[in-house]
């Protein structure tokens, strides 16, 4: 039997968008108000969500019980294999000493602190983003910076609020795909519309972290550095969005800020600039566990190759009791529709493995016997241990969310709002993923509504579309599962609370922003004009 989601179970729109976000709520009062470790918070939230579900929306219990355990084990794969595996190559380089030695190196290229963020959680943390998503460029670049002497605050903190404008075209251009794929909109235009729109603020994220780090001083002292690398990031970022397609955006303009950045430092270097005192050998030591993991994600992402990954071992495993037997219904969607509930175990293409795989390679160039790898693999899991439940937990509660249709009452909300649209509607991709964790899976639940709601106030469908992606940025920062990769990576496990505190500010007023720009790209011109016919 087939149940049917209830967006409006109470009869009132304001009483059932209260009882949906009381599970939000829950968990942001838990780590933020109330300091409690994140694990409970999480199970507590989680907890909360199934009694929701089920005596809020009238979810069957075994339904509410089976997308619970469907997100917990999305949960531990892929997300927290990759973060074991990349924080087991983060082990193995510090073990070795080649950890210290990318330090040292990194400090003589760009001995200001305010530099080093803009290179690491910046250029560095787009790389990965554009070619692993998933939690992978916090969890390096934090790991990375609190090695540079940040504080753990600073180095999780700055590292979320710097993985935000090139998220929507993360991990070879998931989230536009995906976003495709629900609306049926042209993946030219989306990708397109989305490169009309974060440019702007990949422009002004780099001097962001550093004004939140140091103060106007502060960035008074680095702007040239900051303009730089945020106006190259955004030219290579609007020019590839729009002239070639979505997939390689983030690691172009990545690549190319980086180059920029190092360029301008060495045209400043004067004479007396410090020299490293290290070798050749040891800076080539130093930077190849980065350029063997670097090379193997890129590979992993590369759709063809991991087509071929997958022939050698993935299966589609139908969630028991939830594949197909719950119905999403309109206005979510136009039609209604069966939800789907596959698990997908592809353990030879997923992102994880290729990681693990760069550790094996990179523990083997350095000297590492397999004992002392399988050591230290075993404290690696140890040490992350909290963070897996956690991670489990969240994703749990977020499917719990979506499966219910309490997702759907919260977008609904933001939807009547008549001609401020626009605004709002970015506002709902925001909320879509704080509440998830993921643009991708943001977009998937709330791209159909935000088209057909476009059509129903006289806005282009792909503008708003577009715009669920490039407002979803703006909330990867306040996710509760990127700020456990943050804590876990910087050894701060016990400090999401504070990490929530530090970044929600920031997330509200760069959210605040992006959807007036979004608002003005819709209702007045000659911003029109930038919306693809």
């Amino acid at each position: 039997m087939i149940w049917s989601q209830n967006y409006d179970p109470l009869a009132h729109t304001v009483a059932s968008t209260i009882l949906a976000a009381i599970p939000v709520v829950v968990l942001l009062a838990a780590m933020a108000l109330f300091r409690i470790r994140i694990h409970f918070a999480a199970g507590l939230a989680l907890m909360t969500a199934l009694v929701i579900a089920i005596f809020g929306f009238g979810m069957p219990w075994k339904l509410a019980t089976a997308s619970a355990v469907y997100g917990a084990a999305y949960g531990l794969f892929p997300i927290a294999w990759i973060i074991l595996n990349l924080l087991f190559l983060y082990q193995l380089t510090v073990v070795s000493g080649r950890f210290d030695l990318f330090r040292q190196h990194l400090a003589i290229l760009a001995p200001d602190p305010r530099i080093q963020l803009v290179l690491v959680a910046f250029c560095f943390g787009a790389f990965f983003e554009g070619a692993a998503g998933f939690g992978a460029p916090v969890a390096i670049t934090a790991a990375i910076l609190i090695q540079l002497g940040f504080s753990p605050l600073h180095a999780s903190g700055l590292s979320l609020i710097a993985n935000t404008a090139p998220v929507a075209f993360g991990s070879i251009g998931t989230p536009i795909i995906a976003l495709n794929a629900v609306t049926d909109l042209d993946i030219h235009q989306l990708s397109v519309m989305v490169g009309r729109q974060l440019p702007i603020f990949s422009l002004i994220i780099p001097g962001w972290i550093i004004l939140a780090y140091s103060g106007w001083r502060g960035l008074r002292e680095t702007w040239g550095a900051a303009l730089l690398a945020g106006l190259v990031f955004g030219i290579v970022q609007f020019a590839v969005s729009n002239y070639h397609g979505p997939w390689l955006v983030d690691i172009f303009a990545s690549l190319a800020s980086m180059a920029a950045v190092l360029i301008f430092l060495r045209l400043r270097r004067t004479s007396s600039a410090p020299v490293s005192g290290l070798s050749s050998s040891q800076i080539r030591s130093a930077y190849l566990p980065w350029v063997v993991l670097c090379i193997i994600v890129f590979l992993w992402g590369i759709p063809d190759f991991k087509t071929v990954l997958n022939k050698l071992g993935s299966w589609t495993l139908p969630v028991p009791v939830l594949h197909e037997a719950i119905l999403r219904t309109p206005p979510v969607v136009t039609v209604a529709k069966v939800e789907k509930a596959i698990f997908v175990f592809n353990p030879i293409s997923a992102t994880g493995s290729g990681v693990f795989l760069a550790s094996l390679i990179v523990g083997t160039l350095l000297g590492f016997t397999p004992l002392q790898l399988a050591r230290t693999y075993l404290g690696t899991i140890y040490r992350i241990r909290h963070s897996v439940l956690t991670i489990a937990a969240m994703l749990a509660l977020g499917y719990v969310t979506k499966y219910s249709g309490a997702d759907a009452t919260l977008g609904l909300a933001l939807a009547r709002t008549g001609w401020y649209y626009p605004f709002f509607g970015t506002m709902l991709g925001w909320l879509g993923v704080a509440l998830t964790g993921s643009d991708t899976a943001s977009n998937v639940l709330f791209g159909n509504l935000q088209t057909i709601t476009a059509q129903q106030t006289g806005v282009s469908p792909v503008l708003m579309a577009a715009a669920n992606s490039s407002g979803g940025v703006m909330g990867k920062m306040i996710d509760a599962q990127s700020i456990v990769v943050a804590s876990t990576a910087t050894n701060a496990y016990g400090q999401e609370g504070n990490i929530l505190r530090f970044v929600f500010l920031h997330s509200i007023i760069l959210a605040i922003l992006i959807s007036l720009w979004v608002f003005l790209q819709a209702r007045i011109y000659p911003f029109t004009l930038m919306v693809p016919p």
